[in-house]
């Protein structure tokens, strides 16, 4: 029996990896068949074959026929990985980095310049559709890159939120938007923490500082009104409110959150070295 044709590759299939490729099939963009996973630890993609994607453990094989191919293994093995798949490639594919710190330049260059390279930093809430997904080309980009980038902008737009940014901006995107999922996860643990100091049953907890949050990002993300400012309409006078909001800053709350992305940034800068 002849294997469909894959339209998207993973090579690297993490825990980042499984969640774009469960996105891209919850959204209605793609059908299992079509989304291809591939890691050495093929067994690790069990879950993923049970549902219907093809799984391989050869990267080189992975990426044939492909439309896009997202590379999302570490920056330290993007050079082995990319020269793996290099051969196998044909002008009309599209290729993705997902890793922080590797240049659309690098591996355009170990790619031989025979396709056009996107760099693109999502967040495993793709899973979900609520990715906040960062794109970059190159600022010398020909023609051809710059339709790719429009094919995987709208791509990753099924997942989420994009936004295009200079790639001398990837490694804050990295930070702000990849590692600022751990950042968020950590304050929606934290105040479930608190609720269940006060006498909240840990689930209850959980879930209500969970959708607290869902809907303070949700009126943030509506833009329209100025964080601070909506921060002023729910304080009051001598308000419970107005005294937690002190502790937290003579806590350091949000003096904390600016060094932690500031700190990710500067290791995202890191990472690959070239």
């Amino acid at each position: 029996m002849t294997e469909p044709t894959p339209r998207v590759a993973i090579v690297g299939a993490g825990r980042l990896g499984g969640a774009l490729a469960t996105g891209f099939v919850v959204s209605g963009r793609y059908s299992e068949p079509e989304v291809v996973l591939c890691r050495r630890n093929v067994g690790a993609l069990r879950e993923f074959a049970l549902r219907g994607h093809r799984t391989l453990p050869e990267a080189r094989e992975a990426v044939v026929g492909a439309r896009i191919v997202l590379v999302g293994v570490q920056p330290q093995e993007m050079d082995a990985t990319l020269a793996q798949i290099a051969g196998a490639l044909d002008p009309s594919q599209i290729v993705v980095t997902l890793a922080a710190n590797v240049s659309t330049t690098a591996v355009s260059r170990a790619l031989d310049g025979r396709v056009p390279v996107v760099r693109a930093m999502p967040n495993i809430a793709a899973a979900l559709m609520q990715s906040m997904t960062c794109l970059a080309i190159a600022d010398d980009a020909d023609e051809r890159t710059e339709a790719a980038l429009r094919t995987v902008d709208e791509l990753f737009g099924h997942v989420g939120g994009t936004e295009i940014v200079r790639e001398d901006l990837m490694e804050s995107a990295t930070a702000l938007g990849a590692c600022g999922i751990a950042f968020f996860l950590r304050a929606v643990r934290a105040a479930s923490q608190g609720g269940i100091q006060i006498g909240f049953h840990p689930d209850q907890a959980l879930a209500i500082a969970a959708r607290t949050a869902a809907g303070a990002a949700a009126l943030a993300a509506n833009g329209e009104v100025h964080p601070e400012t909506l921060v002023d309409e729910v304080t009051t006078p001598r308000g419970c409110t107005i005294a937690g909001l002190n502790e937290l800053e003579h806590s350091g709350f949000s003096s904390a959150l600016v060094k932690g992305i500031l700190t990710a940034a500067e290791r995202a800068g890191g990472l690959y070295g070239k």
